[in-house]
């Protein structure tokens, strides 16, 4: 029997400070609800766990994002569904213009109408926004970098890069010019009482009209017929206000002495055309694919191709012939949403500019001979690129919820996943709390016991 090393309390001492040990871990589980508290308990866990956590909330946080740019789409359509309104309104008053019932005051008060719907469509462009960022003023949409051309649409198939137009013709406007100088002297009367039409606007003139009122009334009558009127030195000159084969000017005089008065040769209907630009867009270097087409309208410039490839464009006007329309396609401007938790998880939107002058309903004009018909025909095609661009934020905004529905889902199982890895079974742990209090209290008890053997010794020295 020893007194100075009591083995027996100090092996009971280490067994029980061991299920201490054990019981503060499993209280720490039990409290924390966690299995993995500190880098020892599974490192290889500690790291798995904290790059899930990372993607979890990357998961969570596109989820957010992407229901954020689907509210984005929604605002958009909204606006153009507006938009969609304001343009049949236009059609339907461009119809009723087409109409010979309508009388040319008739047609001004329909114009009005129109004009304040086309600035409807600008003020909507310009001011739809979400979050304070604009949406179809053209800030979202593809940037084009181009020369010698204007009203630049790309189609979202048509790949980045540089592509080049050469304008082996440029488009005319029709272009005719009187005979003979007679406008010298503004003053003198002209003599002679009769009609002059410009592309069926009927100008009456008056024998006691001077030069100067009947300019006046064949500018107003050739401003109605769709052509510029003005004087070329003492001649009269008419230039169609359209290009290309559009564009006429068609001068038919009623009286033989009133067509030298006007300084025209015969009373016979005088026709002049325009004509459309004429492209090669095959040219070496290009960029253009070998199957690609080019339509011309006048100066307007429509290429396509299959699978959806199309450019648009408006060149400017007096190119030399054996100009260039250069552009450059870049895939930057477009919204760019994250909807993934990692880099280049991205999804690019393009919305392009939705203004008038875009739909190329700036220069819509019915007072005009052929206004109406022209009206119609420019709302059809406008009301149809409002709707692809309209289909195209439908489908974005499809993507958007099958890709909110796969990020909740990804999310879910990784939670999931990661709860297998972190999470204490609850159940487990208090079956061990149990066992480990029922050991600290025996152990406590034999501790006790074997504290008192050195008592023991006393016995033997009495």
């Amino acid at each position: 029997m020893k007194i100075n090393y009591n083995m027996s309390a100090k092996i009971t001492n280490q067994q029980l400070l061991r299920t201490e040990d054990k019981m503060t871990a499993v209280m720490e589980r039990l409290s924390s609800g966690f299995k993995l508290n500190h880098a020892k308990d599974n490192p290889s866990g500690m790291a798995i766990s904290n790059k899930m956590i990372l993607q979890i909330d990357g998961l969570s946080q596109s989820s957010k994002n992407a229901s954020n740019g689907t509210s984005v789409m929604q605002t958009a359509d909204g606006a153009l569904s507006e938009v969609t309104d304001l343009i049949q309104r236009m059609r339907e008053l461009s119809v009723q213009a087409a109409s010979d019932s309508n009388t040319p005051d008739d047609r001004k008060a329909i114009q009005k109408e129109i004009d304040s719907l086309k600035q409807e469509v600008d003020r909507v462009s310009k001011d739809t926004e979400f979050n304070t960022k604009s949406l179809l003023d053209g800030s979202l949409g593809r940037r084009v970098y181009t020369t010698n051309a204007t009203r630049v649409s790309v189609s979202g198939d048509v790949t980045a890069g540089n592509y080049s137009v050469t304008i082996d013709k440029a488009a005319e406007q029709a272009v005719m010019q009187a005979d003979t100088a007679v406008f010298n002297d503004m003053t003198a009367t002209v003599g002679v009482k009769g009609k002059i039409t410009i592309n069926d606007s009927i100008v009456n003139i008056e024998a006691t009209d001077t030069y100067e009122e009947v300019f006046e009334k064949i500018r107003d009558g050739g401003e109605i017929g769709e052509t510029i009127v003005k004087l070329d030195g003492d001649k009269l000159d008419f230039t169609s206000t359209a290009y290309g084969d559009t564009g006429m000017v068609k001068i038919e005089i009623s009286d033989p002495a009133l067509a030298g008065a006007l300084g025209f040769a015969a009373t016979e209907p005088a026709i002049a055309y325009g004509s459309n630009a004429e492209v090669d867009i095959h040219g070496a270097g290009s960029g253009f694919p070998d199957t690609a087409t080019a339509e011309l309208r006048g100066n307007r410039v429509i290429i396509t191709d299959r699978d959806g490839f199309s450019i648009s464009f408006l060149t400017d006007s007096g190119l030399a012939d054996g100009s260039t329309v250069d552009l450059e396609v870049t895939d930057m401007g477009m919204m760019q949403l994250q909807i993934g938790p990692n880099e280049n998880q991205t999804m690019r939107v393009d919305i392009p500019k939705m203004s008038a002058e875009m739909l190329y309903l700036d220069d819509l004009d019915v007072t005009t001979v052929t206004g109406a018909d022209r009206g119609i025909r420019a709302l059809d095609e406008a009301l149809a690129q409002v709707s692809g661009i309209r289909a195209s934020l439908g489908a974005y905004e499809n993507r958007l919820d099958y890709t909110i529905g796969s990020l909740d889902a990804t999310g879910e199982n990784m939670t999931q996943a990661l709860s297998r890895i972190k999470d204490a079974d609850m159940a487990v742990e208090m079956t061990e709390y149990t066992q480990q209090n029922v050991l600290a209290q025996a152990a406590t008890s034999v501790l006790a016991q074997a504290n008192d053997l050195p008592q023991q010794v006393l016995q033997l020295l009495q």
